[in-house]
């Protein structure tokens, strides 16, 4: 039924668009140039400061007015509300298309669990959804992380005692500590989201929204096997940011001015003659470049840049790193892109100075040179049987001639095969 909605609003949408485009010719021509002129300002105003930088973004501003007042001045505005109340219906239809529940395989539950939860994560998901208490209700010992406590040391001392079954009730940056360990004493772990995004729940194919149905991983869950990955033998889950972000963190003003700090940062990164960003690494052709404005290493690929999952990983169990790097790096004697995206098993980067990194979004400064590698299906995940057990956009095809076809096939009812490839 989502994949039939999805075609007959989208086509509907693109029928209405082009007949609008074509009565209100040639209004739809100045709103694009307000729009271009607008990004080609703001660009300016931001690799720049002081004054040149107040020009350009002032005349940013006033071409996207301009583009406000032909839209408004066409007098048919609610038209365009339409096409894009018809865009929004055709996207979630699309996205609830391409929806996927993989019944894994159940497996015995651990006889000692041990839930390790951080009270203040996710705004204090733990206490409000009494993540204790309903550890205890299901066999499974619950440990509070503390100030002043070290997670390690505590998850090692629960093996200790004897724990056969790890979970993880934090952000992402404490997943990956209880995942490292488990993975490294191969025993089973589970992923409650209680942090505030929670992203290696989502690709994982956890319900971000279902915190105490997490907990049912340890009772009758499944299990599937995941990668995880490394920088320096520091495991992630998730991944590594470098670049403008990294840097812009680690400045003394960032708390009390994050915008501004981050914008006092692009001159640094992409200005002329800014070089303090400087990062060496190699891209997949073996051609050496440097520079860039962020550059992003991820256990397995990210979609970026889609319409339908993007910001997520189809797959967690692939064996690559995901590699992006964005900003116009320097080759040698040629122009590259500006966006640039390919998988590896390993990767380097290196420098002449520690480098600012984000790690499962905690900042640190590492030593450099930077060494990632995947380390393929090392951890053993349970997930609840309620919940999806794959990432979101698993089924999601890359292109949009790919994507109609694929709505057209499950409109028909001939999708069957798509979920058990999946779950296989």
């Amino acid at each position: 039924m989502a994949a039939v909605v999805a075609l007959v609003v989208g086509a509907a949408t693109a029928v209405l668009a082009v007949a609008v485009a074509v009565n209100q010719f040639p209004r739809g021509l100045g709103v694009l140039a307000c729009v271009v002129i607008a990004a080609v300002a703001a660009w300016f105003g931001v690799l720049r400061r002081g004054i040149a930088r107040v020009l350009g973004l002032t005349v940013a501003a006033l071409a996207l007015a301009g583009a406000v007042i032909f839209v408004v001045a066409g007098g048919k505005f609610g038209v365009d509300l339409f096409v894009l109340a018809g865009l929004l219906v055709t996207l979630a239809a699309t996205r609830a298309s391409f929806a996927a529940h993989v019944d894994l395989s159940r497996v015995p539950p651990p006889e000692h669990p041990v839930l390790f939860f951080n009270p203040k994560s996710g705004g204090g998901k733990a206490a409000r959804f009494a993540v204790a208490k309903e550890a205890r209700d299901r066999g499974i010992e619950p440990i509070e992380l503390k100030r002043g406590d070290d997670l390690e040391t505590l998850v090692r001392g629960a093996v200790a005692r004897g724990a056969d079954g790890l979970a993880m009730a934090g952000g992402d940056g404490s997943q990956a500590v209880v995942a490292a360990i488990a993975a490294e004493l191969s025993l089973p772990y589970a992923c409650i989201p209680a942090g505030t995004r929670n992203h290696f729940a989502l690709d994982l194919g956890v319900d971000r929204d279902d915190v105490v149905g997490a907990l049912d991983a340890f009772v009758d869950g499944g299990e599937r096997l995941v990668d995880l990955a490394e920088v320096n033998g520091r495991v992630f889950v998730n991944n590594v940011s470098l670049g403008l972000y990294a840097e812009a963190v680690q400045r003394s003003g960032y708390r009390a001015a994050k915008i501004r700090t981050i914008l006092d940062t692009v001159p640094d990164a992409l200005g002329a003659g800014g070089s303090e960003l400087d990062m060496r690494w190699t891209g997949p052709g073996g051609d050496g470049h440097r520079g860039g404005a962020a550059l992003l290493v991820s256990n397995n690929r990210y979609r970026l840049g889609r319409a339908v999952g993007s910001g997520t990983r189809p797959r967690i169990d692939d064996g690559v790193l995901g590699i992006t790097v964005m900003g116009a790096p320097a080759g040698e004697g040629q122009r590259q892109r500006p966006w640039r995206e390919w998988s590896a098993p390993s990767f380097e980067v290196d420098a002449d100075r520690q480098l600012p990194a984000g790690v499962d979004g905690e900042a640190l400064v590492l030593d450099t040179p930077l060494q990632f590698r995947i380390r393929p299906r090392v951890l053993r995940v349970r997930i609840a049987h309620q919940h999806p057990g794959t990432s979101p956009s698993a089924l999601a095809p890359e292109g949009l001639r790919d994507g109609l076809a694929e709505l057209v096939r499950i409109a028909l009812g001939r999708d069957g095969h798509r979920v058990t490839e999946a779950a296989a």
